[in-house]
């Protein structure tokens, strides 16, 4: 499955598309050789050539993967140029099929074969780390009350979860974690949680306030080695 995100680094701002299905254990063995290609074309403008330019990406994932011989890992974009980046299990004659199918499109290319059989490239660049998840996942969350008619500006309580290996991490969370943001609503322990806990913050559901309340909790959070485990929240429609 494709998942996108956005990925920023000293203040600059990377597009990635990224296959997360894939088990890079299981066919970084099979497929060492890392390719990637080019386009000269800015995919966020979304231009009058946008569709025009998806269909040309599909055509090249298609025909590098004919015979399962190119996996499709992932793309980026990158100062105005569309990255894209497959796994092989050979480097002979890549180059030829990426010519034959963008040549017809005018675009400006390139293509460039390595060998990177660990895969480090999919895992350091691409793979979104843990907290790039969590920021995904609360994308998610927030379409679907989008979706509902939720009034995301209007601050409500926001249960926030996290868990931990042992009961002093959590005890020495709590002891470290300024309450006059958050309240301690339950401890939890349960098969999901065994040293868990549940606190709740009254905030607004936008992207911003969100990332920013998880990236602060987040923080806090790995400082005394627990996990971060989401938010839930209650609806509140649009009058």
């Amino acid at each position: 499955m494709r998942e996108l995100f956005v990925r920023e680094e000293n203040s600059q701002k990377t597009f990635i598309e990224v296959e997360l299905d894939l088990d890079a254990e299981e066919y970084q063995e099979l497929n060492p050789w890392l390719l990637s290609v080019f386009i000269k074309y800015n995919s966020l403008e979304q231009d009058e050539k946008y569709e025009e330019f998806l269909e040309t990406k599909e055509s090249l994932i298609i025909s590098l993967g004919h015979n399962e011989r190119a996996i499709y890992v992932g793309g980026r974009v990158v100062d105005g140029w569309s990255e894209f980046y497959f796994y092989s299990y050979d480097s002979k004659n890549l180059d030829k099929v990426v010519k034959k199918v963008l040549t017809p499109s005018n675009y400006m290319f390139e293509s460039y074969i390595v060998r990177d059989t660990n895969w480090d490239f999919y895992k350091n660049e691409l793979v979104p780390n843990e907290l790039e998840l969590h920021h995904m996942e609360s994308l998610k969350i927030i379409s679907l009350l989008e979706e509902e008619g939720d009034d995301l500006g209007v601050q409500r309580d926001v249960e926030h979860y996290i868990s931990f290996l042992t009961p002093t991490q959590k005890d020495r969370f709590l002891d470290a974690l300024d309450l006059k943001d958050f309240t301690l609503k339950d401890e939890i322990s349960n098969d999901e949680f065994e040293h868990g806990v549940a606190l709740v913050k009254k905030h607004s559901v936008t992207q911003s306030v969100v990332e920013d309340v998880v990236e602060k909790l987040f923080k806090k959070i790995k400082k005394e080695g627990g996990f971060y485990e989401g938010w839930s929240t209650t609806l509140v429609p649009k009058v």
